[in-house]
């Protein structure tokens, strides 16, 4: 079964705000912005900017599970917030994709489907601009998501998380034998 993201989700543009951040040691309100948004995909939540913030509505309040979309730039991807922001709003040009239909799609699942070659063949031929590439939210709404039981979405997860653990687990590794023969034939330059 395939079905468009608005069918499972809604996407709201992030807040716009009127003038540049400024981190404020009473401010209640932190603000995920494009730097927050870390290589595996994921929200990093522990260095986000507080600000004071009059009024923000209900809506505008991000929660665990929400996906941050990178409608601007070369990287069109999300990333998942895997821990409670607290009181958090996703700032303009990021958008928030939000699931409405749990029992249909996992935000997990939707997070890795956004990034795979179909998704990115989409997104990528409808991008505007030329020197700045941006993805509007109807584009978003309208990408069609592949959709297995739950169950086959859990796995596809899983494994695409072992997949990249062992991706970093090869390249430590490797890291760690250049090192080790480059000591080595130091070594024997040295005469040792």
């Amino acid at each position: 079964m395939k079905l468009k993201i608005k069918q499972l989700a809604t996407v709201q543009m992030g807040y716009s705000f009127r003038s540049r951040l400024e981190a404020s040691r009473g401010g209640k309100i932190a603000v995920i912005q494009m730097k927050d948004l870390l290589q595996d995909n994921t929200v990093g939540c522990k260095k986000l900017v507080k600000v004071e913030m009059k009024t923000v509505k209900k809506h505008h309040l991000t929660q665990k599970g929400d996906l941050v979309f990178r409608s601007r730039g070369q990287i069109t991807t999300a990333a998942i917030l895997l821990e409670d922001p607290g009181k958090a709003v996703v700032a303009a040009p990021l958008l928030r994709i939000r699931i409405t239909k749990p029992d249909k799609i996992l935000p997990e699942y939707l997070n890795w489907y956004i990034s795979q070659r179909d998704a990115q063949i989409f997104l990528t031929s409808r991008a505007k601009g030329t020197v700045q590439k941006m993805i509007s939210k109807k584009t978003i709404e309208d990408l069609e998501v592949y959709l297995p039981t739950l169950q086959q979405q859990k796995n596809i997860v899983e494994l695409a998380k072992l997949s990249a653990r062992e991706r970093t687990i090869l390249s430590t590794l490797s890291e760690k034998r250049d090192q080790y023969i480059a000591t080595i034939l130091m070594q024997f330059a040295k005469g040792k």
